[in-house]
C-alpha cells in the first residue's frame, strides 16, 4: 500500500489564510455601536447645521414680506405672517426633537406629534382664511382629535414616566 501523499502549502499560504480568517474573526466579533453612533452624530451635526440655517432664513424671509404691509390688504399680509410664524414654529419642534435625538438617543413621540400639530393647525388656519367647505374641515378636525389622543397616550405611558415613578416614591398623605 502506498502512502496517502498530503499536500503541503507554502507557508506563505498558512499564514495569510490565518491573517485573513483572525481578521474577519475580529470584524465579526468587534461591537460596532461606537462607530455607528459617532456617524449617526455627524449626520445629525448636519442635520441641526441645515435646520438653524433654514429658520434663520425663514426668519429673515417673514421679516423682509413685512414690506407688503404698505403695498398689499393688511388681513393677507397677516393671513400671511400667521401662517408662515406657524411653519417657523413646526421647524423649531422638528429641531427640538433632532437635539433630543442627539442627546438623548431616541426620539420622544410627543415631539413628533407636537410637530405635526403645530402643521395641522397652520393647514386648519390657511383653510379657515380661504372659506374651505365642510369636509375639509371635518376632515382636519378628525386628524387634530386622533393627534390629541395619540399624546396623551404617548405622555400617559412614557417610559420616562415609569422611570420617574420609581426614582420618586409618591409619599403618603398625611390625614
Amino acid at each position: 500500500m502506498k502512502p496517502l501523499m498530503t499536500r503541503s502549502y507554502p507557508s506563505f499560504c498558512n499564514s495569510t489564510f490565518h491573517y485573513s480568517s483572525s481578521w474577519l474573526a475580529k470584524a465579526l466579533e468587534a461591537d460596532l455601536t461606537h462607530f455607528w453612533m459617532k456617524g449617526v452624530k455627524a449626520v445629525l451635526s448636519l442635520l441641526i447645521i441645515t435646520i438653524l440655517a433654514g429658520l434663520a432664513g425663514g426668519v429673515l424671509r417673514v421679516f423682509m414680506s413685512l414690506e407688503a404691509i404698505f403695498t398689499d390688504p393688511l388681513e393677507q399680509v397677516f393671513r400671511q405672517l400667521i401662517v408662515d410664524t406657524l411653519i417657523i414654529l413646526a421647524i423649531v419642534e422638528v429641531f427640538k426633537t433632532t437635539v433630543t435625538y442627539f442627546s438623548e438617543g431616541r426620539v420622544k413621540v410627543t415631539f413628533i406629534v407636537d410637530t405635526i400639530l403645530v402643521v395641522m393647525l397652520t393647514e386648519i388656519i390657511s383653510k379657515w382664511f380661504s372659506e374651505a367647505p365642510l369636509e375639509q374641515w371635518m376632515t382636519l378636525g378628525g386628524i387634530l382629535v386622533v393627534l390629541a389622543l395619540i399624546r396623551v397616550v404617548a405622555v400617559q405611558w412614557s417610559p420616562t414616566r415609569g422611570e420617574s415613578a420609581q426614582e420618586w416614591p409618591q409619599t403618603p398623605k398625611p390625614h
